[in-house]
């Protein structure tokens, strides 16, 4: 049975990935890099740094980069189960809450940005060692006034064992509420695969299509990610 189901997975990525990109031509398709690196301070500490490459709101491609603190509950062994191959321990904690600042530099005549970014995350360990996770964030924006954003993102993914190799396809849906429009006015789509590589280092290339329905016209964006994970401990 797990065999079955490694491989309804693995085609079901297959065809995620072949739904968004079928629908490329016709939208605006760009590429975000972005580096996370995560320092393990103690057992329920962690300090992240994130340097990346977004779009945001119908705005261009800009830069931003700031540190995270995470806070964990203790692990769960079922939870710990369905991640033991996962180099992010922090997904074998059933409750995990972050606060992050971030600076967006000026770009395109627009003034630069200082936001911070409280964040709650749910894990939860599901039949077949599936992981569902539902992350809970707020973007509070300071440039010339102050405007905040809620992002409620649902993400399921499974470890599959591919002899000593195990890869984690997953795939979630995140909807996006702004004040300055005073409704819920983007969804995003993505579908990837975390590729572990030794003990510290994990690729994770993602699919995104993006629909922002704050302005009119609709904007719809194809949009290629590339992320390294970086994981380490001062222990």
């Amino acid at each position: 049975m797990a065999g079955i189901a490694e491989k309804s997975l693995v085609l079901a990525f297959l065809v995620i990935l072949w739904c968004l990109s079928a629908s490329a031509q016709a939208v605006q398709d760009e590429l975000l890099p972005e580096i996370d690196t995560y320092l393990d301070l103690t057992s329920d500490l962690r300090f992240d740094f994130q340097a990346k490459e977004t779009r945001e709101d119908g705005s261009p491609i800009q830069a931003e980069f700031g540190p995270d603190l995470d806070f964990f509950l203790k692990p769960l062994v079922r939870l710990q189960n369905a991640t033991k191959f996962d180099l992010n321990h922090a997904k074998s904690r059933p409750l995990v809450f972050s606060i992050g600042y971030r600076y967006l530099p000026r770009s395109n005549g627009a003034p630069a940005t200082n936001r911070m970014e409280p964040v709650v995350t749910f894990n939860y360990s599901m039949k077949g060692n599936f992981l569902f996770s539902d992350r809970n964030r707020a973007d509070l924006d300071w440039s010339n006034n102050f405007t905040w954003r809620y992002r409620n993102r649902f993400q399921i993914e499974r470890t599959l064992t591919l002899r000593s190799y195990h890869p984690s396809p997953y795939a979630s849906v995140e909807f996006f509420y702004q004040s300055k429009y005073s409704k819920w006015s983007d969804t995003a789509i993505y579908a990837g695969c975390l590729f572990p590589i030794g003990e510290h280092v994990q690729f994770n290339p993602y699919y995104e299509h993006q629909n922002s329905t704050g302005t009119s016209p609709n904007q719809k964006l194809n949009q290629l990610g590339l992320m390294l994970n970086l994981y380490f401990s001062v222990k």
